[in-house]
């Protein structure tokens, strides 16, 4: 497959695509394809202290991504610290990560690389596998950066359109209960003879109090019709 249908496959748009999981996997499979003397890959997403999705394109690698999340070190976490690619050229004569070079050994790994990608406060890393030493060192100047490159943007992107999703929900249900909570106030108002300001300030500390949406503190009041409220009214109002 050319570089370029490489590229359009990772940034196409879906709703499976836009899950942080299916972009990682769709950039190791892309990557494994682009690179020569590859024997697999996986790829992480890391954002401060949150979780961190990975995908693996074998089974037999999670372990290899396991063990240096759960120890700290190894590749992957070097490269998430420097910003910069770590490369471990033989991992028969490496003498870093112990653990790390244990369980690649173990499953037939010679040599690895790991790239990192920063954006936005967001870090995308990528691991390329071989069997054999000594076959990555261009890696990280080949099509596998591009690739990364584009994942890490389009993550970005995707959390800005998850978050923009979210704000607008928010928005959208302020709006829908915003006619209640007016007849609410206007309620409240009444019963105390206080103003718009007052009375909405003593349907937030009703809501706080009770650990309730304001929302449904005011469709409480509404559906009541203040009636049996006063006395709470009052006291909420000094």
């Amino acid at each position: 497959m050319p570089e370029t249908g490489q590229l359009d496959y990772l940034g196409t748009d879906s709703p499976e695509s836009a899950l942080p999981g299916r972009r990682l996997s769709e950039l190791a499979e892309q990557a494994v394809r682009c690179t020569d003397d590859c024997c697999g890959a996986s790829s992480m997403v890391a954002e401060g202290d949150t979780d961190r999705p990975a995908a693996v394109t074998h089974p037999d690698l999670a372990a290899l991504v396991a063990v240096q999340l759960r120890s700290g070190d190894g590749p992957i976490p070097a490269a998430l610290r420097s910003g910069e690619p770590v490369d471990a050229a033989d991992l028969l004569r490496d003498e870093r990560w112990p653990a790390y070079r244990a369980v690649a050994l173990d499953a037939g790994v010679r040599s690895s690389v790991t790239i990192p990608f920063r954006r936005s406060g967001l870090t995308v890393t990528l691991s390329l596998y071989s069997f054999r030493p000594g076959t990555l060192e261009d890696v990280p100047h080949g099509p596998a950066r591009a690739l990364g490159d584009l994942a890490a943007s389009c993550l970005v992107r995707d959390r800005s359109y998850r978050a923009a999703l979210t704000e607008l929900d928010q928005l959208g249900a302020a709006l829908r209960s915003r006619p209640v909570v007016d007849q609410a106030c206007g309620m409240v108002m009444h019963v105390l003879g206080c103003d718009a300001e007052a009375a909405f300030d003593v349907l937030r500390r009703i809501s706080q109090g009770t650990n309730r949406k304001l929302a449904d503190v005011a469709a409480a009041v509404v559906d009541r019709r203040g009636r049996g409220l006063e006395r709470e009214l009052v006291s909420l109002s000094d």
